[in-house]
């Protein structure tokens, strides 16, 4: 089992070898229930990193770059897949002159809905950032204004 497989099975409340907690179980069986599927944060990362790069607008940890903050995550899976499948359209001025300011569509032929489940699984398992408060140079500047 590599680090990320193991890391996954701690965020599904299980360790190496051990059946998945009861509550994760729950929680998959009701992504199923309502229509979503069930992702998987290993392959999630591999399809936001690797495969469709996502990082590169989104930040490696989700919530930094030029596109929109992905972390914490605080779309439903069904909100997220549908803002995936037809992005809105950016608030005037949101991006620099000449930079594209739309995030593509990506239809279910491009990535579909279990890829797309899997990268929200991803997505869910990255932990918040720190609060500016809790960053000591963050504080140290503020008080000097």
């Amino acid at each position: 089992m590599n680090f990320d497989q193991k890391k996954a099975s701690r965020a599904a409340g299980r360790g190496p070898g051990r059946p998945p907690h009861k509550a994760a179980l729950f929680l998959m069986a009701l992504s199923c229930l309502n229509g979503q599927p069930p992702g998987d944060a290993v392959r999630g990362k591999t399809i936001f990193v690797e495969k469709f790069k996502c990082y590169a607008c989104h930040g490696t940890s989700g919530q930094s770059g030029t596109g929109a903050k992905l972390v914490p995550m605080k779309m439903s899976q069904a909100a997220f897949m549908a803002f995936v499948r037809l992005p809105r359209e950016p608030r005037p001025g949101s991006s620099p002159a000449g930079q594209q300011d739309r995030m593509p569509a990506y239809s279910a032929k491009v990535l579909p809905d279990e890829q797309l489940a899997d990268v929200y699984a991803y997505l869910k398992s990255l932990p918040e950032g720190p609060a500016a408060k809790d960053i000591p140079l963050l504080r140290q500047i503020g008080a000097e204004k």
